[in-house]
């Protein structure tokens, strides 16, 4: 029996493949085992789902495949994972059971359309890469009427991209001669468009939306969708041609059955990243990290790629016998595009003193090269 230590990743997201990729860049597969184990064997940067609806970009274009990770002696199992079992230490998959020494989870968050009455046969799910295309055929083929986006529950994956969306749409239009002619309303739960970035932020996100004639409905909290119509809790109808909605977002089922989270909640983590179980991390989307009674840390791939380095700077630490002294930084950004060859970054740092500070930068095309050399980077690196 070896007695190289065994590393396991749940989730081949940006958490999930800069673990894997932080600690095999520091210790040799004689020093430490890696697997990662995810149900699809492709990872895609998230913001490409906007090009594909754009219809500038293709699903298999976007995409990198996991199998790459064994050349870089990462294994990777293609399975979906049934069971994480904290006292034996050990995870079951469709066909095995995989013990760990150091277990990391980043299986991010899943998206639960069901939880709205009437979603899935009414609307559009803009998170869904499976009706990408669907969704850009509807709208090169609209004429006139309604678009509803509809955010249904909070917290969601990459705050900025519904407003990112909204513009692309909006430049869409534009292109095929009929902007005139529809109308594109935005829903949202939240007093303010971005809540995680604050109030000044979430007014210039607002004045740019509005300059594109984009109409921002904030405090509407969806009950459920009828044929052609949204239903808010307070009773508030809003009618639509076309919705496309971002459901609501919880942990995977398997998270809670292990007791790591309350029932449909996240992992609670502090700065560390740890669970209350020795040698457990959880990082990314699939985590709650409180920063002050309001304010969370956002679900998006550049805080799951930091939250991972910190994982495994830690890990690397305790197979040298040094002290773990690494904590998450709290900084990351996230990329604006305007629908007008430019884009922005919001740049945060969560754990700023006396408290987090957000910056909103201008909209330039430079910014769009960045957003463009950002996924390059991290599938070139990764796999």
């Amino acid at each position: 029996m070896s007695n190289i230590p065994h590393v396991l990743i749940l989730g081949g997201g940006f958490g999930g493949l800069a673990a894997a990729n932080e600690i095999r860049n520091n210790l040799s597969s004689s020093q430490i085992k890696i697997t990662v184990v995810d149900k699809k064997n492709w990872f895609m940067v998230g913001f490409a789902k906007l090009w594909i609806i754009k219809g500038t970009r293709t699903f298999e274009n976007s995409i990198g495949s996991l199998n790459e990770l064994t050349k870089k002696d990462i294994n990777f199992l293609k399975e979906e994972i049934l069971q994480i079992d904290l006292q034996n230490k050990n995870i079951k998959t469709t066909t095995k059971i995989l013990p760990y020494d150091f277990l990391i989870i980043a299986m991010g968050a899943v998206l639960a359309p069901e939880k709205i009455p009437g979603l899935l046969e009414n609307g559009m799910n803009l998170y869904d890469h499976n009706q990408l295309t669907e969704i850009h055929n509807k709208l090169k083929n609209m004429k006139s009427g309604n678009i509803a986006i509809s955010i249904m529950g909070m917290p969601y994956k990459c705050p900025p991209a519904p407003f990112e969306a909204s513009l692309l749409i909006d430049s869409m239009l534009r292109e095929e001669g009929v902007r005139d002619s529809v109308q594109i309303h935005f829903y949202s739960p939240a007093p303010i468009t971005l809540p995680a970035a604050g109030p000044e932020i979430s007014q210039q996100i607002l004045t740019l939306i509005n300059s594109e004639n984009i109409v921002f409905h904030d405090s509407c909290k969806i009950k459920l969708v009828e044929k052609n119509k949204l239903i808010f809790q307070n009773g508030e109808e809003a009618n639509f041609d076309l919705l496309l909605a971002i459901p609501p977002h919880v942990a995977p089922k398997i998270v809670y059955d292990s007791g790591l989270a309350k029932e449909s909640g996240f992992i609670p983590i502090n700065r560390d990243c740890k669970t209350p179980f020795e040698n457990v991390y959880a990082v990314g989307d699939v985590t709650t990290l409180t920063v002050t009674d309001t304010m969370t840390v956002p679900k998006a791939g550049v805080f799951a790629e930091g939250e991972a380095i910190t994982v495994a700077q830690n890990i690397i630490a305790k197979i040298q016998s040094k002290k773990e002294s690494s904590l998450f930084d709290g900084k990351g950004g996230c990329f604006i595009e305007s629908g007008r060859d430019t884009a922005s970054i919001i740049e945060v740092d969560m754990f700023s003193e006396p408290k987090p500070s957000t910056k909103l930068t201008e909209s330039t095309a430079k910014y769009l090269d960045e957003k463009i050399q950002f996924e390059k980077e991290r599938l070139s690196k990764w796999l």
